[in-house]
């Protein structure tokens, strides 16, 4: 059974202050959990009886069977699926020489949770191990953004820096490339099997600052040419394209 203080503290870890201060995240859904238990230590899983059997055979420092009741207290989705996690976020580290080699993400101030949690499921598809994240950027570790993952977070390391600093310790040693309006066609550029895909800002694309850093300028084209068209693409779904591109030159 939950204590009043063990229900407080699951549900006060919706909020990030919480969460940085403690050091962890929490995670639902029997795939989700399932998947980050491999990748993540966790503090306390918590599980219905329909599910604490087969979740009593991992590793966790505590572990409770709950109440169908209790799991709609502390759960953050309409829908409770029966299986809630904490976890201690991973102490990721920057190996530049790995870098240099494979390709990434940078991520320009991209605010949406659901969109940054996509990317994250876009880059572990497509191979991509390190997505680079500004400082402005959502929370990788807010529920949103872990349920959006589908449990992509437990192969793709997630880094906060400050992009204007990152990229051009980077630029002269790997290609930097970035999705503009007046970028040259993808389709018809060549293309590097490594380097770093910058994508920008939901509303306002990638700032003037982080352009600087950018060596290949990339559109990706809408078709039919010269015809109307939606003014852009959700940056989830262009990043899938330019993915899908990159991996489909390197075959």
């Amino acid at each position: 059974m939950l204590s009043k203080n063990q229900i407080k503290y699951i549900t006060s870890l919706s909020l990030k202050k919480f969460r940085d201060t403690e050091g962890v995240f929490v995670a639902e859904g029997v795939k989700l959990t399932g998947d980050l238990l491999s990748a993540f230590r966790c503090k306390l899983l918590l599980a219905t009886s329909a599910h604490f059997a087969d979740f009593n055979k991992y590793r966790a420092e505590e572990k409770l069977e709950v109440t169908e009741k209790e799991m709609e207290r502390i759960s953050g989705q309409k829908s409770p699926q029966g299986v809630l996690a904490v976890f201690y976020k991973s102490d990721i580290t920057i190996d530049i020489k790995s870098i240099e080699n494979q390709l990434s993400l940078a991520l320009d101030d991209v605010q949406d949770p659901g969109n940054l949690g996509t990317i994250i499921r876009i880059a572990d598809w497509f191979g991509i191990k390190d997505i680079f994240c500004s400082e402005h950027c959502a929370d990788v570790y807010g529920q949103k953004t872990v349920q959006a993952t589908m449990g992509a977070l437990a192969r793709v390391k997630v880094h906060y820096v400050q992009l204007d600093e990152f990229l051009p310790s980077v630029k002269n040693k790997i290609p930097v490339y970035g999705t503009f309006m007046n970028g040259n066609d993808i389709y018809k550029s060549t293309l590097s099997p490594n380097g770093i895909i910058v994508m920008g800002n939901e509303g306002n694309g990638i700032s003037s600052k982080i352009e600087s850093f950018v060596t290949e300028k990339l559109l990706i084209p809408a078709y039919p040419e010269g015809e109307a068209t939606s003014e852009s693409l959700n940056v989830g779904v262009a990043t899938a394209v330019i993915c899908a591109e990159f991996r489909r030159r390197a075959r």
